[in-house]
């Protein structure tokens, strides 16, 4: 999530452009679907050219393929003829072409990283780069490099200790800041691994432990002292020598962007209709799992269709939305709850539609870049949502009335084509009868006879009468979420409105 500059939407290189909605999307001709490419990839056609064959490839090889009709690229040392992909593309054949005979890993990372090319582009692949010999050398020998702006002495550092019954792992991130959202830890199978999360940073514990520990973890956030533990059981009481052996990233400390991301497989526990098209999922972490999802934040959904891996974002909802609906009396943090709406001639949707219960789908770690800073001193707070743009909106207004003392208004606009479609509205409704800060209004485009509410879509006329400080100089902040021409068009025409790019707020997942 980011604030949108005025020349581009999503800015080149943001977060934004992970998400499947923040970036454009080109026509694609007929039988040029996603499921279409699978099908294509499981037809037994030989989409290298090499006829099975694998090839070292050298730079001066790989940079021969840069044409449209002969496109090679390469991803973390794997080099992948992706001509025949060129018409699958959703981004369009341009983005491809930008690293078209070259090591596309930067600009893939900065579109796509989100995306399992490996099992996308597996019948692609032509074979590995040939490495020189001093870089693979180098390699071996480099150090653990500290980011700029960072001594080494700011850098988090961790420490062990124990007693005949526990191994308790403590992280110094030096930063007094630190909560519980901003820590992501997951214990299995005596493997553990602790993210935190650092300003722009990742620093990562990934480690294979001694001895089996039982995978209840406790997990204790010393926000003062930027203090971070892990409290592990003991299966056994015996004295270890060691924490463990050290596993992939263990003991890094990277820009957040070049981290990997991590799923973990939670398992469905109930699906609830919400309206004629949209179900509640609830979804159990693992026992061993610590995950908060910040205000804003999203995660990737991925499960595997006819072979083929397929991420989703989606941004779970607070349990006391859920409420509404059903009464689980689950706990946040054993529990991720998402509102989904199903299309039914949708690749990924009608797989979770038909995911029964007790079945697993792998959840990531949380992105996004919203943070609760910029909610402070923020005056008037104005919320655009289309659809289950609404999503991200519900928390964000939970929060905005219950922990700022600054606000004077929120005001929620909420987009929808029918009466039918209008997720929570009884809620939100008698929210605005509690709250004298809060007003909301509904927008149909496709209203019944009868509707006495305003009509039409997202235009400069609406958002003028609604968008409106409470003082010449108050603080805004305008959050805003939907499909892409929604949110395109709201950017547009905010600016045209004179709202600045520093109070324009763009969720894309």
């Amino acid at each position: 999530m980011l604030n949108v500059p005025s020349q581009a939407f999503p800015a080149p290189g943001s977060q934004q452009r992970v998400a499947a909605g923040g970036r454009s999307k080109v026509p694609l001709k007929p039988g040029r679907s996603l499921m279409d490419w699978i099908r294509l990839t499981k037809s037994g056609k030989d989409l290298t050219g090499l006829k099975g064959r694998l090839i070292e490839v050298t730079e001066e090889e790989l940079a021969k393929h840069n044409k449209r009709t002969d496109c090679w690229i390469c991803i973390r040392g794997l080099v992948y003829n992706i001509t025949p992909y060129m018409e699958y593309h959703p981004g369009g054949e341009d983005e491809l072409m930008k690293a078209a005979g070259a090591d596309g890993t930067e600009l893939f990372d900065q579109v796509h990283r989100w995306v399992n090319y490996e099992s996308m582009l597996k019948e692609c692949m032509v074979g590995r780069m040939a490495l020189k010999p001093f870089a693979a050398l180098k390699g071996l020998f480099s150090k653990k490099k500290v980011p700029d702006n960072y001594s080494k002495e700011a850098v988090p550092s961790y420490d062990w200790f124990q007693t005949d019954g526990s191994i308790t792992v403590v992280i110094y991130t030096k930063q007094k800041d630190m909560n519980s959202e901003l820590v992501i830890a997951d214990l299995q199978e005596r493997k553990l691994r602790g993210e935190l999360i650092v300003k722009d940073y990742s620093y990562l514990l990934h480690l294979e432990l001694s001895y089996a520990v039982h995978e209840d973890m406790i997990v204790q956030v010393s926000e003062k002292v930027g203090k971070v533990e892990f409290i592990l059981k003991k299966k056994e009481i015996l004295s270890w020598k060691k924490l463990g052996q050290p596993l992939e990233s263990h003991n890094s400390f990277v820009k957040r962007t070049e981290r990997g991301l991590y799923y973990r497989k939670c398992r469905l526990l109930s699906k609830t209709n919400v309206s004629h098209d949209t179900q509640l999922f609830c979804l159990a972490l693992p026992l061993g799992t610590h995950l908060l999802v910040p205000v804003g934040h999203h995660v990737y959904l991925r499960q595997t269709i006819t072979g083929t891996e397929i991420v989703k974002p989606y941004t779970p909802v607070p349990s006391f939305l859920v409420s509404t609906f059903k009464n689980p009396c689950h706990d946040d943090q054993l529990h991720i709850f998402f509102i989904i709406k199903i299309y039914p001639s949708g690749l990924f949707t009608p797989v979770l539609d038909a995911l029964q219960i007790g079945e697993y789908i792998s959840v990531s770690n949380p992105e996004g870049n919203f943070m609760k800073s910029q909610m402070e001193d923020v005056e008037d707070l104005f919320l655009l949502a289309g659809g289950t743009g609404f999503t991200p909106m519900v928390k964000l207004l939970s929060c905005a009335l219950t922990s700022s003392n600054n606000l004077r208004a929120v005001k929620f606009m909420f987009f929808n084509k029918t009466e039918d479609d209008i997720l929570w509205r009884n809620q939100l409704e008698q929210l605005a009868l509690n709250d004298a800060r809060f007003e909301v209004q509904f927008v149909l485009s496709e209203p019944k006879k009868g509707w006495k509410g305003k009509e039409g879509k997202i235009s400069s006329s609406l958002l003028s009468q609604f968008v409106k400080r409470s003082k010449c100089d108050s603080k805004v902040l305008i959050c805003i979420c939907g499909p892409p021409p929604f949110m395109e068009q709201g950017i547009q025409f905010l600016q045209d409105l004179g709202y600045s790019s520093k109070e324009i707020h763009c969720f894309t997942a």
